[in-house]
């Protein structure tokens, strides 16, 4: 498989007749089965080759690699003069994990590669809200980054917890970091606390301890992209490209039907119904949503899948354009969005901008004459309150309701 990728018949020679050829020639039909291109799959099997040569000159068969050797490797790539080898250090450090991967998958590893070890409070808690309320992953990621500073700053034992260091705790957080971050910080904290208290590892009143942060609702306006200009963003793709022709499916997703970025993340190709031109949209607490497929949306994503989307054996909708092919990340759409706007000459007005095409949705049916009740069925709103600060956004309507000032001019 190595001629795959190499076209010097003394390069392939000098890899294959190395002391691991065997073992490069496999990891290259791994590669080649992922769908790495030719350069990618290059330097991952130079990093490779590399780890090889320092594992050799170190006297460390390949066999016993672990996470810390690794660790050494990353660190000798810094002050790397091997003969051969240029300074593409983070092309070797991910060459050489990635073969570590495989090897590790082949069973080739005598000593596993050692995983990150959570605290054993945190990996009950993840066990426990998985369990007990359903939480998604993705949820459960979030909480630990939280909850792992909790545990460095206050020690694994739950019993030496209390209110002041938990308070001092969270005002930290919060000098450092933004109003809807330190709100994930606190959400976490204050779910973690009640596993505790469930657990019986810690004093019931410590929940009480976790302040709440002053924000008022509907105090901000929601910000959204203008008709034309969303057309303009969606009219930037290259459809001659997979690239494009993926980018636009998705924009149109997001521009058309208010999905947001985990939405996209979440389909899957059985999601959508072909015949009766409808689409499973699993949302937020794991929520399934028939959404009706409009034409241009179909047409789009039939494109993607016909000239776009890679042979792979995953079945998300939407992967990435380069190898390893898999479901992409919402933080992942969002820059795909921004990008685009970018790429149109479209400001974005926020952050978040796969959000943005959801407001722009919602504004787009309000100036239309679509009520609130419509727009929180669009964008599958549990509540309509959630649904009522794009009220402020219908300018002409609250003109028409608001008081005149008392002394002054009417407009």
């Amino acid at each position: 498989m190595l001629e795959h990728y190499f076209r010097s018949h003394g390069r392939i020679e000098a890899l294959r007749e190395g002391p691991q050829g065997a073992l490069l020639e496999g990891f290259a039909e791994e590669l080649c089965q992922t769908g790495y291109e030719k350069v990618a799959a290059q330097q991952r099997i130079r990093g490779a080759e590399h780890l090889l040569r320092w594992a050799e000159r170190e006297g460390i068969p390949i066999s016993d690699v672990t996470e810390s050797l690794l660790e050494r490797f990353h660190q000798h790539l810094e002050w790397c003069r091997c003969p051969g080898f240029g300074p593409i250090r983070l092309g070797s450090f991910k060459g050489g994990r990635l073969f570590v991967d495989y090897l590790r998958s082949t069973g080739s590893l005598t000593a596993s590669v050692e995983p990150n070890q959570d605290p054993p409070l945190l990996v009950a808690f993840r066990q426990w809200m998985s369990q007990q309320r359903g939480t998604c992953d993705g949820t459960l990621y979030h909480y630990g980054l939280s909850i792992r500073a909790l545990l460095r700053r206050l020690g694994e034992d739950p019993r030496r917890f209390d209110a002041q260091s938990l308070r001092q705790f969270v005002l930290e957080t919060s000098q450092q970091s933004g109003w809807a971050r330190t709100k994930t910080y606190t959400t976490a904290l204050r779910m973690f606390l009640r596993f505790l208290i469930a657990e019986g590892k810690c004093d019931a009143s410590l929940e009480a301890a976790i302040p709440v942060l002053a924000h008022w609702r509907l105090s901000s306006l929601p910000r959204y992209l203008l008709p034309e200009d969303v057309e303009r963003v969606i009219a930037s793709c290259d459809l001659g490209t997979p690239l494009g022709r993926r980018d636009r499916a998705m924009l149109l997703l997001l521009a058309r039907m208010g999905l947001r970025a985990g939405d996209i993340v979440t389909l899957r190709l059985d999601d959508i119904d072909w015949k009766e031109a409808a689409v499973r949209v699993c949302g937020k607490g794991r929520l399934e949503t028939r959404l009706p497929l409009t034409q241009e949306v179909g047409d789009a994503v039939v494109g993607y899948l016909n000239a776009g989307r890679p042979c792979t054996d995953t079945d998300a909708l939407f992967l990435r354009a380069c190898a390893p092919f898999r479901a992409l990340t919402s933080s992942s759409v969002s820059a795909m969005v921004a990008q685009a706007m970018r790429r149109a000459g479209v400001t974005c007005p926020s952050r978040g901008a796969a959000h943005v095409l959801r407001h722009s949705v919602a504004s787009g049916m309000l100036r239309h004459g679509a009520s609130l009740q419509e727009i929180a069925v669009v964008l599958r709103h549990r509540s309509v309150e959630t649904t009522e600060i794009y009220a402020k956004v219908d300018v002409n309507a609250l003109q028409r309701i608001a008081q005149a000032w008392p002394e002054v001019e009417p407009c």
